[in-house]
């Protein structure tokens, strides 16, 4: 009998804004490589994620204990991926090498939104090695 280990990394990223690059906070790129490129940005009340050409980058800022906790995931990291489009939202499904699993969730789409989602998409499993 076969199972699949299931280890959520974190289920509080329902992104609802992208975020124009230069109005990124100065914090974010901080914590790019020298040649390394954002491809998208997307935001919450209080999380951020940064797409590169090589990782994702997650801000996941826990607003009761004060603390911000970074998560870089280089996609080559990636095993598996889906996306989901619902009516105005969307999803984005990740397995890892490790085991782990990854929801980052897309609210508030319109028609180009979810074009922007599913090239980010492509663009990510594109880069997975």
């Amino acid at each position: 009998m076969a199972y699949m280990k299931y280890k959520e990394l974190t289920k509080y990223f329902n992104f609802n804004k992208e975020i124009i690059i230069r109005e990124l906070p100065s914090y974010v790129t901080d914590y790019l490589y020298e040649n390394e490129t954002i491809y998208k940005a997307y935001k919450t009340s209080r999380d951020k994620a940064v797409f590169t050409n090589d990782r994702m980058i997650l801000f996941d800022v826990n607003p009761f204990n004060n603390s911000k906790k970074i998560h870089i995931i280089p996609y080559k990291s990636i095993s598996s991926g889906a996306v989901l489009f619902n009516m105005k939202s969307g999803s984005i499904f990740l397995s890892f090498d490790s085991g782990y699993q990854l929801k980052l969730n897309f609210v508030r789409l319109t028609a180009n939104d979810k074009t922007e989602l599913r090239n980010l998409f492509a663009y990510m499993m594109q880069n997975v090695r």
